[in-house]
């Protein structure tokens, strides 16, 4: 037992002259089988720094090959320091070559097994990290685009003659470059993640805060494009940037708690909107509003720069030990490093091509419609209720302070039960019903109430679905292709939910309420058909491989979740439904 509480660690045996032949005849290091070759391969990938361990992958020589196998026997000591246990030498012939069917590097990533008391360190360290900072940049960021429907009945709308359609196509223009930039995506790739973190949340606080002294629509329409394209390099991208530090059955709660920033910043906004427009200033409420909360948000830009890590063995808070366990659950999950760069355009293919993925971008497309309504709608629907201005403002906070609390549950149940499409099922429902009290009842209390509803169901179906692509991908260029797919097609339901409440349908807006009542209503139809798409093709894994049983394991033996880098469909791998 080695001095971190490790048990049973499998050390592979110095490669002495006795015992570098095999019954085969092997006599030299480098006449290793293919599973010997893989399995140092990524026992390099845990012991060593990735620049390290790239240089030697990307020498050829047979002679560095053996340099390779020289250096992992003489470090094999390490691992008991790391907490992390290698699979033990597999010397025998072609029947040590496959494991009841089990992939060789699919069986050799899966035998990493790791301290647990250790692993439970690690993430707690993450958990205090890396979802509060890239939460409260989200936050800032969703307050940043939203707070228009607070300005606009703070006086922008008078002040800067927004009569006739003008109003949607500031919403719709922002949408039109959040669509259109959406590539930035592949900038966390290229570009450092705290780096670029730091570059594009200065920029869009910049922007929201020069909105405040917009003297036109033209100009502000301009501010709203630059907007929209700031913002599309950051909050589609984060999901992707947290399946890095987590594994499948973590990453939805996390998400969760990212994507409650978007309630909570509504709940904010209300709650400010109604403190500033209360008071008497020389400048307009409405610019005020601008002011306030857009310059946080060039404030909070070298947090990114400063705390936000790149990559679990980047994470500064994180000791040596703890960054090899960190990378080390990586490659037990995924079967290779998280800062492995190469982009496989054959699984970006496949992904294209795959119907559970049009699934999801259709869900996202169905809830956005919604989604992006409803923060920059609700004022107005408050004020048309009856309230006075600075009233709605403040009524506009409760809803989303409930959705808040729902998200972060919600999330929480699904990553425990394992069962997203339900939960989605579940919340798209009970937003439909919010929308149909908003477009049927006259009477104050039940339209309010359905403004509780239609929160407490559309912004924690969004934070479900996310995870649900994440989770249900098996590679990084899967997970990249599914997330830019699910963006390219969801984002375009903002362009039909800025359209749908012109002015002529005020007071009581039934043809926008009904409209989203309907989509979400269909989001229930699709989380539902999907899940039992999945369900069948778990069926069809369990005819190949075997059922999990009670205990994770498959009845070849393989541990769930443990391979999915290996090909989407691992031998242990099974859709979360």
């Amino acid at each position: 037992m080695s001095s971190y509480g490790i048990s049973d660690v499998q050390k592979t045996p110095p490669m002495t002259s006795s015992s570098q032949g095999t019954a085969k005849g092997r006599s030299t290091m480098e006449d290793m089988s293919d599973f010997e070759v893989r399995r140092f391969t990524i026992m390099l990938q845990v012991t060593f720094p990735s620049h390290i361990y790239h240089s030697f992958q990307n020498s050829q020589s047979r002679c560095i090959r053996s340099l390779k196998v020289q250096i992992v026997t003489m470090s094999s000591l390490l691992d008991a320091s790391n907490g992390v246990t290698m699979p033990a030498s597999h010397s025998g012939g072609d029947a040590d070559e496959k494991d009841h069917g089990i992939d060789q590097h699919e069986h050799s990533s899966a035998a990493i097994t790791i301290d647990p008391e250790l692993e439970k360190r690690v993430l707690r360290k993450i958990d205090w990290h890396v979802p509060p900072l890239v939460t409260f940049l989200f936050l800032l960021s969703f307050l940043d685009r939203s707070n228009i429907g607070n300005a606009r009945i703070a006086g922008m709308e008078k002040d800067l003659n927004l009569t006739g359609d003008r109003y949607d196509w500031l919403l719709t223009i922002f949408y039109i470059s959040y669509i259109v930039f959406q590539f930035q995506a592949f900038m966390w790739k290229i570009i450092k993640p705290h780096t670029w973190a730091c570059i594009i949340t200065l920029a869009w606080g910049i922007i929201a805060t020069c909105q405040a002294a917009v003297q036109s629509w033209g100009g502000a329409m301009a501010l709203r494009f630059l907007l929209g394209a700031a913002e599309a390099g950051f909050g589609p991208s984060i999901p992707y940037l947290l399946s890095f530090f987590y594994l499948r059955h973590e990453h939805g709660f996390r998400s969760g708690i990212f994507l409650a920033a978007a309630p909570l910043a509504n709940t904010f906004a209300g709650a400010l909107a109604y403190g500033i427009t209360s008071g008497h200033s020389r400048l307009a409420n409405w610019r005020l509003l601008f002011l306030v909360e857009g310059i946080p948000t060039i404030l909070a830009a070298p947090l990114a720069f400063f705390f936000l890590p790149d990559s679990p063995t980047t994470a500064r808070f994180l000791s040596e030990e703890e960054k090899q366990v960190a990378r080390a659950r990586v490659i037990r999950q995924h079967g290779h490093d998280s800062e492995d760069h190469k982009i496989s355009f054959k699984e970006i293919g496949q992904t294209l091509l795959d119907a559970k993925a049009w699934f999801t971008a259709l869900m996202y497309f169905s809830c956005n419609v919604s989604y992006a309504s409803l923060p920059v709608f609700l004022p107005t629907i408050l004020n048309e209720m009856g309230f006075s201005s600075i009233t709605a403002q403040g009524l506009s906070a409760p809803p989303y302070f409930v959705s808040t609390i729902v998200t972060v549950t919600t999330c929480w149940i699904a990553d425990r039960l394992q069962q997203r499409g339900l939960m989605i099922a579940m919340l798209s429902c009970v937003a439909g019903i919010g929308y149909v009290l908003l477009a049927t009842c006259t009477a104050v209390a039940p339209r309010y109430f359905g403004t509780f509803l239609a929160a407490a169901g559309v912004f924690p179906a969004i934070a479900n679905t996310l995870p649900w692509v994440v989770n249900n991908q098996g590679s990084d260029s899967r997970r990249g292709m599914g997330i830019v797919l699910l963006n390219l097609v969801g984002q375009c339901g903002p362009l039909l939910g800025t359209r749908v409440f012109p002015q002529d349908q005020k007071p009581r807006y039934v043809k926008g309420q009904s409209i989203c009542a309907a989509f979400m209503f269909f989001n229930a139809f699709l989380a539902l058909s999907l899940r039992t798409l999945l369900v069948w093709e778990n069926k069809k894994l369990d005819k190949k491989y075997g059922v999990l049983k009670k205990s994770g394991k498959t009845d070849e033996g393989g541990q769930p979740g443990t391979n999915v880098g290996v090909e989407n469909y691992g031998s242990s791998f099974r859709y979360i439904l």
